[in-house]
Formats: structure tokens, sequence, C-alpha cells
């Protein structure tokens, strides 16, 4: 059988999701679950960036430390993902080590 891959932009953890994240990660998800209902072994990939100044800016502005900001606004992009019944098969962050060996 032939595997399909599904992935989201990585999405940047400066601020909390909007419409825009949640539009692209549904489509994602409904592709998804169309091949698996169609017997196709199909994976879900969405998960978010977190470097870059934009980042630390945010984090600043809201007096926190950066690695606490980014844990705060994964977890917004996971519960909002949640109350639209998204289902993912791997969320990756850019600061996780998995990903840091990955990329060097």
């Amino acid at each position: 059988m032939k595997a399909f891959y599904v992935t989201t932009p990585i999405y940047y953890a400066n601020s909390e999701p909007h419409l825009g994240h949640i539009y692209t990660t549904l489509i994602a998800d409904s592709v998804t679950r169309y091949k698996r209902q169609r017997g196709i072994d199909a994976f879900f990939l969405t998960g978010t960036d977190e470097h870059g100044v934009n980042i630390e800016r945010a984090a600043a502005a809201r007096s926190l430390p950066i690695s606490q900001h980014v844990d705060e606004i994964v977890d917004s992009f996971k519960e909002e993902f949640a109350r639209f019944g998204v289902r993912y098969d791997r969320w990756i962050r850019t600061t996780d080590l998995y990903h840091q060996e990955g990329v060097q």
C-alpha cells in the first residue's frame, strides 16, 4: 500500500491561532480522513516554528521568557484545533530535540 503524507505549514508561535491557521489545518485534516476512508495509509503532521525575532519580541511584550511564551502559544494552538476535532498524527516543534538533531 502506498503511503500519503499530509502537512501544514509549521505555524509561527508569535501569537495565538487565527482563522487562517484553523482553515489550513481543517483542510489538511479532511484530506487525511478522506485518504484513510479509502484505505490509504495517511500521516498528518503539523506544528510550530519557535525561532525568530518576532517570537522574541512577542515574549518580551508579554514579559515572559521565550520558552514560556511558546509553550503557551503551542497550548493555544492545540486547544483550538481540538475544539474543531482535528486529529493529527504528530505535532512538531522546532525546539524539540528530535527536530534539532534532524536539521543539523
